[in-house]
């Protein structure tokens, strides 16, 4: 459980830094370049990710709460809208019109219905703390940056796209998620 707690840590420092700490991040991009700074910051998610995967494979589960929701579709339905938000926050689409922070958003879905669909310690582990992150995320960032400018319109088939990207990748995910978690996942409709 260590190793988890320690992945979920350091991802969220690695995350929360440039926020934080603008003014060190800029001096660090200044002294390094802004290669080398973005290399850095590559490497310390890669090893956060690393130390997530290997800490959840690791750690041995034990319950803390039941959860409420296990058997329901709220929470497939709550981790499909954070997968949209998520594709959104990287494609043209005018979801980013509707929510200032869609990916941090994205995250608090996806977060939230593991959380309502697992109770045991390495879930509440990963996902509450990024769950947490994603919302402290959000805060500074508004602070950071202020007031919010909505983005321009986009035209509706470029939206759409991101729905069919959305799709296809919560179609690849539950198909895949018992190899990378270790829980399946949808296995009767898609196996």
């Amino acid at each position: 459980m260590i190793l988890l707690i320690a992945g979920v840590v350091f991802w969220t420092i690695a995350h929360l830094f440039p926020a934080v700490a603008p003014g060190v991040r800029s001096s660090l991009v200044n002294k390094l370049g802004e290669g080398p700074y973005k290399g850095l910051f590559a490497v310390d998610i890669l090893l956060a990710l690393g130390l997530i995967i290997y800490g959840w494979r690791s750690a041995v589960p034990v319950s803390i709460y039941v959860p409420p929701l296990s058997s329901s579709q709220v929470p497939v339905i709550l981790i499909a809208i954070g997968i949209v938000l998520f594709v959104a926050s990287v494609a043209p689409s005018n979801y980013k019109r509707l929510v200032r922070h869609p990916q941090m958003t994205g995250v608090v879905f996806w977060s939230t219905g593991h959380l309502l669909a697992n109770g045991d310690s390495r879930s509440v582990v990963l996902f509450g703390g990024l769950g947490i992150w994603a919302v402290l995320e959000m805060v500074l960032i508004n602070k950071r940056d202020g007031a919010w400018v909505r983005p321009d319109s986009v035209p509706l088939p470029k939206s759409m796209l991101t729905i069919v990207v959305a799709v296809a990748l919560i179609i690849i995910l539950a198909k895949f998620h018992a190899s990378f978690s270790g829980v399946a996942i949808f296995s009767t409709v898609l196996n």
